[in-house]
């Protein structure tokens, strides 16, 4: 059996498309001290509320060791607390802090712009229906 082609092979389109989306991010995140994995950790926390830390690493597509990791620094700059579970003691419960918050404000528009930007250049629905696929993959490995 011969391997696809490397212009036709997903995984390879999938890192393509990555970085396509997340050059701009990067540049928008360089000058305020915060990597794309502390963005989707403050984003993620923003729109759920506290997590517990292993919910907290899949909702934010992130290890758990690598999460650990990064939440020890977040909260020595402020960006979230961390407390002891109510039921059980051995979990960690993450929350986003006022100061995380800023963050997201402070990066809100330019945000918005990058978004506005690749769903003008790409089309809204064809946005839509790449959402939709990509969806439906990620459900295919439960």
């Amino acid at each position: 059996m011969s391997l696809r082609r490397t212009d036709r092979s997903l995984p390879i389109a999938l890192l393509r498309a990555r970085e396509t989306v997340m050059a701009p991010v990067r540049v928008m995140l360089s000058n305020s001290g915060i990597s794309e994995q502390k963005w989707r950790v403050i984003r993620v926390l923003d729109e759920s509320g506290p997590m517990e830390q292993t919910a907290l690493a899949h909702a934010a597509c992130l290890l758990l060791p690598s999460l650990t990791r990064m939440l020890r620094s977040m909260e020595e700059e402020g960006l979230l607390t961390r407390t002891v579970g109510t039921d059980d003691k051995r979990k960690s419960i993450v929350s986003i802090t006022e100061a995380g918050r800023k963050v997201l404000r402070d990066h809100a528009g330019a945000s918005a712009a990058i978004a506005a930007d690749l769903e003008a250049r790409f089309g809204a629905e064809r946005l839509e229906e790449l959402l939709d696929l990509l969806e439906a993959l990620t459900d295919q490995e439960t």
